[in-house]
């Protein structure tokens, strides 16, 4: 007897808690570039990319054959033991294309929690200070410190008791809040809560992921750089979702021409396999003392194999340039989209490069976003063979992560089937 969805959904209920939630009810069997096929052979777009992680594809060749060759050789070693070339190859490449001048250094782990505590740790190291800044909104991962500096409570904090402490949070910049209001408030918090010369770093996302796709105002980056540099402060770039290629440029924070002091990257490196990192100016990432930092299996060799070969990737197939046809293709047919009466109401589109998302609206001619409705709407494109996902602080914006290697023929079919559910919720 076949295996079904359902009779996994069921096994799941009885083996897996509750606590790590599944965007669909359908479960993979196999999946190649843009395209998954779940267990009863039904085939579905994938305008997630296992959340950012996929810009080169499901399964692309180079990746796949760099991962082939190096299971031929071994698999584990722990860098802290026997170190390996591809760690040091990698962290050449990524020192290269540092978004910041000066030389670099680069150290691997295994998720993008691990990279963001990490760029912590070796600024406090750097500083002699503990305090970080972060902003409302954004997300740096599910680990204590992590999910201390994420800026939303549900579902990330709640639950989990008192958080490391010396963690702040500021307005980002959106439809209510200006650029000034986010730095008149770090400013009272300066005044009020934590003196600057007491404070690490200051973390941000160029663009938010789970927050919404929301752009930092190269104002609120140049005035944060001048802010950091008056004031000893590291200035973080949380690049595990908005980097390689997603946005247009290597890294998100590019597009602003402001140079942060760490960078935390993870997800798309690896081209399915887990590896972060965080790359840094070098005598920053120098201030940990031997044996500070690194992980068992952090920049495990398979996806060392793997992240090599997604830079190559990256520059052989002109993945910059692909990412900002694509995401012109995008915001076309969402700004089409917006015009039309005859479906649910949607916002205009925003983000850098192919990094797109549009909010579900209350009415049409409304800017209120429809708090809720984007898990509603992903759940319908999945029924049409779509995988799509939600995001935002009303949980109202959908987010597109097609690989960039997605063919311009399945993009566009990915995009119907959105239509179609726009179309079909409307007539709800």
């Amino acid at each position: 007897m076949n295996t079904t969805n359902k009779d996994l959904l069921t096994r799941r209920a009885s083996a897996v808690p509750q606590g790590v939630a599944s965007s669909t009810p359908i479960f993979a069997d196999r999946a190649e570039n843009a395209e998954l096929w779940d267990v009863e052979g039904r085939r579905y777009i994938d305008f997630g990319g296992g959340i950012a992680v996929l810009n080169v594809g499901h399964r692309h060749p180079k990746v796949m054959a760099a991962v082939k060759a190096q299971l031929e050789r071994f698999t584990h070693t722990a860098f802290q033991v026997s170190p390996y070339e591809s760690y040091i190859e990698l962290a050449e490449k990524l020192n290269e294309r540092a978004p910041f001048s000066g030389p670099a250094k680069t150290i691997f782990f295994s998720t993008g929690g691990e990279a963001t505590e990490n760029a912590v740790k070796i600024a406090r190291a750097a500083t002699g200070r503990n305090a970080v800044i972060a902003f409302c909104g954004g997300f740096h991962g599910r680990t204590l410190l992590a999910s201390a500096m994420t800026g939303k409570v549900l579902p990330y904090k709640a639950p989990f008791g008192t958080l490391p402490g010396q963690v702040y949070h500021i307005p980002f910049p959106d439809s209510d809040v200006s650029v000034e209001d986010s730095l008149k408030m770090l400013h009272f918090l300066f005044a009020a809560d934590i003196a600057p010369t007491q404070v690490a770093a200051i973390i941000i996302e160029p663009v938010q992921g789970e927050g919404g796709f929301r752009v930092a105002p190269t104002a609120l980056l140049q005035e944060l750089r001048r802010l950091c540099d008056e004031h000893g402060i590291k200035l973080i770039a949380d690049e595990v979702q908005s980097g390689f290629a997603r946005t247009g440029k290597m890294f998100g924070i590019e597009h602003s021409g402001v140079e942060p002091d760490l960078v935390s990257v993870a997800k798309s490196l690896g081209g399915g396999l887990p590896i972060s990192g965080v790359i840094g100016r070098a005598d920053l990432m120098d201030s940990v003392p031997p044996g500070g930092l690194g992980g068992t299996y952090a920049g495990a060799p398979l996806a060392c194999a793997a992240a090599l070969a997604v830079l190559d990737v990256i520059e052989e197939e002109k993945l910059l340039d692909r990412a900002n046809a694509m995401g012109e293709r995008l915001r076309t047919r969402i700004e089409s989209w917006h015009k039309r009466t005859d479906l649910l109401p949607v916002s205009m589109p925003r983000g850098l490069g192919a990094m797109v998302a549009f909010d579900i609206l209350e009415a049409h001619g409304s800017e209120e976003q429809r708090a809720g409705a984007a898990g509603k709407l992903c759940n319908l494109a999945c029924e049409k063979g779509l995988i799509l996902l939600a995001c935002g602080v009303k949980g109202a914006t959908i987010r597109i992560l097609t690989p960039l290697t997605a063919s311009d023929a399945l993009l566009d079919e990915g995009l119907d089937l959105i239509e179609q559910t726009l179309a079909d919720a409307a007539k709800a």
